[in-house]
Parts: structure tokens; C-alpha cells; sequence
């Protein structure tokens, strides 16, 4: 049996009348268990990709992206806490071995102990979650291993319709955002939001269809700013900057022909994505819709985000703030970021999103999200325009929650700095896309080798030190993750220029 609730049509108002009632009880959760350390939880880790695996495709081993969430074992470092990890396909014990070793004060065997990993043995380029509900076996020792479901929740990537359905056969809640106000993460959603919440944004058009609208929309900051050389075509539910293009104005006409002008030209946009085309393109813009902005030039240009948390009784909590570190053709591709941002504008941002939070808090959003700043030097001032809102985790979350569980400090919002506990800040560089083709081939007990031959881990005693994590996608397609944890800004970087060395090195002289 998987339930009474197996048989709730996935969508139906029965299914959300359900889910309305399970993230009810919540709030009782967060007032009695989470402070608790010693309390019995079971917490449920899904890392499902719920995302549009056409744009998902196009990221070289994204399947393993399921990796990045593997810092929630951390939290075994609680007594009585028992963690579910649910993956496409099953993890290497190796890597499991070494996340638990970075445990302190706690026997890895203890840890491993109150660890489930379950796999759907599936590795079809399909979300997570639509390939557990299409398994009522597996779904049935995944309903057997929770145990007390008041006791119970789900920790997700994203919360997408297919996460609500998989709540409600568990018959638990998940602390993440209602897919129901999922549009408010939206390109044009969050510019929405933005605008009402008065942030300034590069000047744009929201909710575009189809060519026409887009064309039209080009046209349009055209016009309004004839000096205007570039801008961006943005697909709604983009991820991680690949639903981005980039169109050009050289050479545009004035006047009436500008329209038929940009229209021809449309095929030709410079897309982020790898082996993305305008037929492509088109299909997901009538699928999703899409917006066009400004590009923002200037001579000093950074990427700067804040995130926030807003927990069960709609108290905003800040979590962070980082410089993204940005690549692809255009340069808006996320591949990884230094916290904090520069001490020049983290707290300006930090005040620009609280903005955004504060009206996200009172439309019911729960969870972890960011907000995507551009940030321009004009003089000795900085000029920082939001850009998105991304209502889920992201590629700065498990680095800072990587910090947070190994260091046991805290964010201080006054200073946008990391504390650990006797007051010491701390500072991290961390890349997703630390990727090179000598690298294939390395399996990760090669990669074990290489960091303790050379001394890259974390050490628990100085508090710094490097963490790996996509550990899984080494071998095939020579890419890894690396946070790499330090006393100051140049010490955490200066570690990872260590570490791409080593690897390098090493590398080569194997070969």
C-alpha cells in the first residue's frame, strides 16, 4: 500500500487541498524540533532537477548535479537525526565515505547508520521526482524509512507541481516555496515583483510569447534608448543563465524599418546554451514566455546576489551574500561564486532584496531563494539593478551551507560577514565548473588520493581548507565543484588556485 492519498490526481484541487494542509503543520515542526538538537527528525533530501530538461541538457553531466546537495549530510552532526538521500542513480560509497569523514564529533559509522540512500536506478534525463512517483516500490520503503511523519519533512532543490505530488503520498510537508507562487521566481514574475517593490532594474518587457513579442519588445528599449548597443532575450524559467541570448544593435536602422530589421536578425541571437538553437529557442519561449532587458555595460561590472529564508512563520531570515563568478559566450552563465560580495555594495543589495523578501513573505513564500543583482561603478558609487529572483535553491546555496555546517558560525546581517563561533570571519571561493579534459578519467578514489598526498581538505582545527562536491561527474566528464574555505578573500582564493594546480599537476604526470 502506498497510502490513501496514492490514488490524488496529480494538480487537482484534491492534491493542493492536501498540500495546503501538510505545510500547515509545519510551523509546529519548526517550533518544537528544529531548535532542538537531540530531537528525532527524519529530513528528506530531494534533489530533483524539476527544472526544463531541455535548457538542463545542455550542462555537461547535469544528472550529477544531484551530487549538490550531499552537504545536507551535515546535518547527521545531530544525534537523532536521520537523513533520506534519493538519487537517479545510486552514489558511490567513496563519495558518501567522504562527506561523513568531514563530520566532527560524531563516528562516521554512527552517521552512516541513520543514513538512507535510495536510487531509482534511472538515469534518463527526467526529473527526480517523476521517476519516484513511477515506482510504488520504492516509494513504499521510502514511506517505511521516514517513520514518524509528524516528525518529517522534505528539503528540495525546487519545489515544482511534481514535489507537491510526492509530499502528498508521503503525506509530509517540505519546507520550499508553493508551486502554486513559483511564477513569482519567473523572469517576468520576479520583474514584477521588483518593480513593485521598487528596486531598480535595467529597463525591460515582461511576458513575451512568441517572435513577434520579442522582436516588438527589441524594438522598444531601442527606441527608448537609441543608444542602446545590446540586450537580452530571457526565457522564463531559465536556469543558471543558459535560457539566456544576447542580441546585438550594431548596425540598426531608425525609424519604421527597425521592427522587419531585429526580426531577421532574431535567429542569429548569441545563445548562452550549448548547441542551442532558434528553433529551440522559440519553443520554449511559447512554452514558458520570456523578456527582453537591457544589457548593462559599464567599464567595472560585477554579479552580485543576496539570498534570504523565510521560515514557517513568515520571519525573513538573511543568509548571504556572494559575487558570482559568471562565463559562457555572453558572459551570463553561473559557474560558481565568492562570499560575501564585495563589502562596496553586500549591504546595499542586502537592502534592495530585503524589499523583495518582505513582499514575498506576505504572499505566503516559504524557503530559501535570491535575488540577482547587476551591479555598474560610476565613479567612486555603485549602481546595482536586480535582475531575478530565483525561488529555490541555487549554485550558492550548498557552498554557504557547507560553511555554516563545518564551522557551526553564523551570517551577521550588520556586517555581511561569516563568523565562526569565537568571533573569527571566514570566507569561501567555490566553482561548480572546475572542468578540464585531463580531469576525465579520475574516479573519486583517485581524486581521495590526490587530496590527502597533498593536503587538500578541510582542516577542522584552522577552519579552513578545501571541500569537494559533483564528485561524481569527475571521471566522465572531467568536472568537479570545490569550495575552498579561508581566513580572508585572497586566502580562500588563493586555495582554489591551489587546488586547479595540484589537479593539473598531478594530471599531467600521470599522463
Amino acid at each position: 500500500m502506498i497510502g490513501l492519498t496514492s490514488n490524488v490526481v496529480p494538480g487537482s484541487a484534491e492534491e493542493c487541498l492536501i498540500f495546503k494542509h501538510l505545510q500547515a503543520k509545519l510551523p509546529v515542526q519548526f517550533r518544537t524540533v528544529f531548535p532542538d538538537r537531540t530531537a528525532p527528525r527524519t529530513v528528506v533530501v530531494v534533489p530533483s532537477l524539476s527544472i526544463d530538461q531541455d535548457v538542463i541538457a545542455k550542462i555537461a553531466g547535469a544528472h550529477h548535479y544531484e551530487e549538490r546537495m550531499l552537504g545536507m549530510l551535515m546535518l547527521l552532526r545531530l544525534p537523532r537525526t536521520r537523513l533520506i538521500y534519493l538519487t537517479s542513480q545510486p552514489i558511490p560509497e567513496a563519495i558518501i565515505d567522504y562527506y561523513l569523514h568531514l563530520l566532527q564529533g560524531v563516528p562516521a559509522q554512527h552517521a552512516r547508520n541513520r543514513l538512507t540512500l535510495l536510487s531509482c536506478f534511472d538515469g534518463s534525463p527526467r526529473p527526480l521526482t517523476a521517476k519516484l512517483l513511477e515506482r510504488p516500490r520504492l516509494m513504499a520503503r521510502l514511506r517505511d524509512a521516514i517513520g514518524d511523519p509528524a516528525a518529517a519533512h522534505i528539503a528540495a532543490y525546487v519545489v515544482s507541481g511534481l514535489e507537491r505530488s510526492l509530499a502528498v503520498r508521503l503525506g509530509i510537508p517540505i519546507y520550499g516555496c508553493d508551486p502554486a507562487l513559483q511564477k513569482f521566481g519567473s523572469k517576468s514574475g520576479g520583474r514584477q515583483i521588483m518593480r513593485e517593490a521598487g528596486v531598480p532594474m535595467p529597463d525591460g518587457i515582461e511576458d513575451l510569447t512568441d517572435e513577434t513579442g520579442i522582436a516588438a519588445g527589441l524594438a522598444a528599449l531601442k527606441s527608448r534608448d537609441p543608444g542602446l548597443r545590446r540586450a537580452v532575450v530571457k526565457l522564463n524559467d531559465g536556469f543558471s543563465g543558459e535560457g539566456n541570448a544576447l542580441f546585438r544593435f550594431d548596425g540598426a536602422p531608425t525609424g519604421s524599418a527597425l521592427d522587419a530589421w531585429i526580426a531577421a536578425r532574431l535567429p542569429q541571437l548569441a545563445f548562452e546554451a550549448r548547441g542551442m538553437t532558434w528553433d529551440t529557442y522559440l519553443g520554449k519561449a511559447r512554452e514558458m514566455g520570456a523578456i527582453v532587458e537591457a544589457f548593462v555595460a559599464g567599464e567595472e561590472k560585477r554579479s552580485p546576489s543576496v539570498q534570504f529564508r523565510i521560515d514557517p512563520f513568515g520571519e525573513i531570515e538573511y543568509v548571504s551574500t556572494h559575487d558570482q563568478v559568471l562565463g559562457g559566450p555572453g558572459g551570463q552563465v553561473y559557474l560558481g561564486c565568492a562570499f560575501p560580495a564585495d563589502e562596496a555594495y553586500r549591504l546595499a543589495i542586502q537592502t534592495e532584496g530585503a524589499k523583495v523578501a518582505r513582499l514575498l513573505a506576505g504572499r505566503g513564500v516559504l524557503g530559501r531563494f535570491g535575488v540577482d543583482f547587476v551591479s555598474v561603478r560610476e565613479g567612486n558609487v555603485w549602481r546595482n539593478y536586480g535582475i531575478e529572483i530565483n525561488l529555490r535553491k541555487g549554485g550558492t546555496t550548498h557552498p554557504f551551507l557547507m560553511l555554516q555546517f563545518l564551522t557551526g558560525g553564523r551570517y551577521d546581517p550588520a556586517s555581511g560577514l561569516f563568523r565562526t563561533p569565537p568571533g573569527q570571519p571566514r570566507f569561501y571561493y567555490a566553482s561548480d565548473n572546475l572542468e578540464s579534459p585531463r580531469y576525465r578519467g579520475l574516479t573519486p578514489a583517485d581524486l581521495v588520493d590526490i587530496a590527502v598526498l597533498n593536503g587538500l581538505h578541510y582542516d577542522g582545527t584552522t577552519q579552513e581548507g578545501v571541500v569537494f562536491h559533483l564528485i561524481g561527474a569527475l571521471s566522465e566528464f572531467g568536472k568537479l565543484g570545490v569550495v575552498c574555505v579561508g581566513s580572508s578573500p585572497d586566502r580562500a582564493l588563493a586555495l582554489y588556485r591551489r587546488t586547479v594546480d595540484i589537479l593539473d599537476r598531478e594530471q599531467d604526470g600521470a599522463a
